[in-house]
């Protein structure tokens, strides 16, 4: 069976430092989450002068934004494997290379093509760290604040795309995309730094490959010197080395495809809701209300503000009322938003109308469906699943990303602006109903309880045990399960 959580008795498991410690780690770690966020934004405003430069079709122009997402498919699909191999720690320090790389090749970019060369690269990079970021971000967070830690992931892609939008309207009387594109090569930078001096090795990786005094002293600078004995007395590696033994198959096993199904669905939803062909083509759809181009740029500042501020609400909210509220209630105002705007659109209202709208979507978005996802990829899965889980949920989220994207415009173009929104809104409409349905709650749970519940949603017998505890039969009722450092929290609100 899957071992107890460490610390439930007693809410003094983390001492102050190692709370302080935990944080700073986890800010940096979630840099990644920036550079997604940049690069997820700076395109909308420099495709407006890209176009004209390189004299692109629509389908050309979905291109250069589809093929970020392309790589980031690909850059998900193998994080994972090297996760696994490398660490996370070394992997996090890879990922700011190529990210600098693919950077450096779309400054430079004279045609279209190396433009879609350095794209593509891009997207490996961000793709690769937004399956490794939430993994890794689970690996060193105490579970007690392990909500808001992961929920840091989303906070920073938020600020990315803020700092985007910002970056867009100052240079966009220069018209130097260029430069717009070359800002994002600094936090990698400082990502390449943090991960040579100053982020640790996650304690499980260190752990499952018999570094066990490493692993001991990552975990004192947070639990403490007795804490992290507690932790590691008894525990079996066997627990942890049968990740690399199952790998990919681990998925498809029976006790396993329940938290597949979720982490598929949910990374498919996030992006069929619509919410990137906004952050994407903001300055492209308010401009088609008749404002011009500057006052587009400036407006979807906006809308980056209001993504920012209902993300630091959810934060405040992931631990308190739980993840299934958060989503629920996301989904159900999602629907709401996107209905109302297809409207707008269809019979042409006010532009303010429109923007209003637009800016109450993506609040709807960003308080539940826009972080609750990549905090449920790192708790739903079994410990020799988790990294594995995390890049199919993260690759398949980048698929649907890709396809939206690539056919956005052309599909307004076929049936209308307000109707392709009613898609979406189709779309979150029926999520609702899954979610209501399959989601289980992971609030201040350890994978046991979390999976019980999973499991009876999908009417399953049991938990996934076979790979949750594997070899943990020797292991004593004071160690925790290992791919979170867990401390007391309580089941209620704080």
């Amino acid at each position: 069976m899957s071992l107890p959580h460490i610390g439930h008795d007693s809410s003094s498991t983390i001492p102050r430092s190692g709370r302080r410690t935990a944080w700073l780690w986890s800010s940096l770690i979630a840099i990644g989450g920036f550079l997604f966020g940049y690069e997820t934004g700076v395109i909308a405003g420099a495709l407006l002068f890209i176009t004209p430069e390189f004299d692109l079709s629509a389908f050309a122009q979905g291109s250069v934004v589809s093929a970020l997402l392309l790589g980031a498919m690909l850059g998900a699909l193998v994080a994972g494997r090297v996760a696994d191999r490398l660490g996370r720690r070394m992997t996090f320090g890879i990922e700011g290379g190529v990210f600098i790389v693919g950077a450096l090749t779309t400054v430079c970019a004279n045609a279209y093509i190396p433009l879609l060369t350095g794209r593509f690269t891009l997207g490996i990079a961000i793709g690769a760290l937004s399956a490794t970021v939430p993994v890794y971000l689970s690996e060193v967070s105490p579970a007690e604040i392990r909500g808001r830690t992961m929920t840091l992931n989303q906070l920073l892609m938020t600020i990315g795309i803020l700092s985007a939008y910002t970056v867009n309207f100052a240079f966009s009387g220069m018209e130097n995309w260029r430069i717009m594109l070359a800002i994002g090569i600094a936090p990698a930078v400082v990502m390449i730094v943090a991960a040579c001096m100053l982020l640790p090795e996650s304690p499980e990786w260190l752990w499952a490959r018999g570094k066990t005094e490493d692993a001991h002293r990552v975990l004192r600078s947070i639990l403490g010197g007795a804490g992290a004995t507690a932790h590691l007395r008894g525990r079996d590696r066997d627990e942890l080395s049968t990740r690399d033994g199952f790998g990919w198959r681990s998925l498809l096993m029976p006790q396993v495809r329940p938290a597949l199904v979720v982490g598929a669905t949910l990374a498919a939803v996030q992006q069929l809701s619509g919410i990137n062909t906004i952050i994407y083509f903001a300055p492209s759809i308010i401009a088609d209300t008749g404002l011009d181009v500057s006052q587009s740029i400036f407006y979807s500042i906006a809308i980056g503000t209001i993504n920012l501020i209902m993300t630091i609400v959810s934060i405040r909210l992931v631990d308190r009322v739980g993840r299934r509220w958060l989503l629920l209630s996301s989904l159900g105002a999602m629907t709401a938003t996107l209905t109302f705007l297809g409207l707008s659109f269809v019979l042409e209202a006010h532009p303010t109308v429109s923007l209003a709208l637009m800016v109450a979507y993506i609040a709807a978005f960003a308080v539940g469906m826009g972080p609750v996802f990549w905090v449920l990829v790192g708790e739903i899965f079994p410990n020799s699943a988790r990294a594995h889980g995390s890049s199919a949920s993260t690759a398949i989220n980048w698929g649907t990303n890709f396809a939206v994207s690539l056919m956005f415009l052309s599909v307004v173009r076929a049936i209308g602006l307000g109707e392709t929104f009613w898609v979406f809104a189709l779309v979150c409409a029926g999520s609702f109903v899954f979610v209501t349905k399959y989601v289980p709650e992971t609030k201040g749970r350890d994978f046991e309880a979390v999976d019980t519940e999973l499991q009876r949603r999908f009417a399953r017998s049991g938990p996934a045990r076979a790979l949750a505890g594997a070899g943990a039969g020797s292991a004593s009722a004071d160690a925790p399960d290992m791919p979170r450092i867990h401390a007391p929290s309580d089941s209620g609100p704080r």
